[in-house]
């Protein structure tokens, strides 16, 4: 008799399970250079390129979401989680009743990416030729690919770029940015996370950091720009012995010390300035800090 009391109990939880269990299998032609658009709001997204006109959905659709399907043409598709009932993204009631959906995308090498996701971590493996832009809330983007313009605007998802960007801005709130291989033209900003690059030779590079420290090395391109503004994160630039330019150094309160000319301090009040000529001085660097410390090094 318990048996048969509990059992539309366990039904629905078989039920409940495996509705919540969903597997993904979707796929779609698409041209070598297709632009694809994926959004999710809880998960995580895992896209990885392949060498065929084809774009793939793997992966596991969370309960309360709406059928996925792929949508658009071979040169612009969609691939978006909404949650049942509600009206996408602006539907905060069906956000919070639908569960977690994994998607695992195959996506042509040269295509390019526009990511939106709320609380998914994303990864990108293996893209080369495409423009890629993420938006993200809370999960971690992680991206190894080429690509000629990268754009990653983040609350408090770190950001970790392998591979290269000729062109990138990168921009978070608490999370960090760490980019070994960033190309001619970068833009970067966070409040309190750090910042760890590397690159150029830069024609345009700007930073600004409220509370998060830097570290920044790489080189200047003939009549490049370089622009360093903290308040309180501590900034160290590392540039070639070879690097031309006029540098412009100054710290309110931090302490400034450079292997490119010697810093001078005020007859009265805090801080201290550093203003040189490098090589034949065609270049512009101005870094600016208010109470972090400032190291301007020479490399190697």
């Amino acid at each position: 008799m318990k048996t048969i009391r509990y059992l539309p109990l366990l039904l629905s939880l078989c039920i409940g399970q495996a509705l919540a269990d969903t597997p993904i299998r979707l796929s779609h032609d698409a041209s070598p250079t297709a632009h694809v658009t994926i959004s999710n709001i809880a998960g995580s997204v895992n896209v990885t390129a392949w060498d065929r006109n084809e774009v793939q959905v793997g992966g596991q659709l969370g309960e309360g979401a709406k059928p996925l399907s792929i949508t658009g043409s071979d040169g612009d598709l969609t691939i978006k989680v909404e949650p049942q009932g509600g009206s996408g993204w602006l539907s905060w009631g069906g956000r919070t009743r639908m569960a977690p959906t994994t998607l695992e995308l195959h996506v042509p090498r040269a295509a390019s990416l526009d990511v939106e996701v709320v609380s998914a971590p994303l990864v990108i493996d293996g893209l080369d030729g495409g423009d890629i832009q993420v938006n993200t809330v809370s999960g971690k983007a992680r991206i190894n690919a080429r690509t000629p313009s990268l754009k990653v605007d983040s609350v408090s998802g770190g950001i970790e770029l392998a591979g290269h960007a000729e062109r990138a801005e990168l921009q978070t709130v608490s999370g960090e940015i760490l980019a070994p291989a960033l190309g001619s033209e970068v833009k970067l900003q966070t409040i309190s996370g750090r910042i760890q690059v590397a690159g150029g030779p830069w024609r345009k590079l700007t930073l600004s950091t409220v509370s998060g420290d830097v570290q920044l090395s790489g080189g200047l391109a003939a009549d490049g720009n370089l622009s360093i503004d903290s308040m309180s994160g501590d900034v160290q630039l590392q540039l070639p012995a070879d690097t031309s330019g006029r540098l412009h150094a100054s710290s309110f309160s931090g302490d400034l010390r450079s292997d490119f000319g010697t810093p001078k301090e005020p007859e009265h009040g805090p801080g201290s300035s550093l203003d040189v000529r490098l090589g034949d001085g065609r270049g512009k660097i101005s870094i600016e800090t208010f109470s972090g410390d400032l190291r301007v090094r020479k490399q190697g």
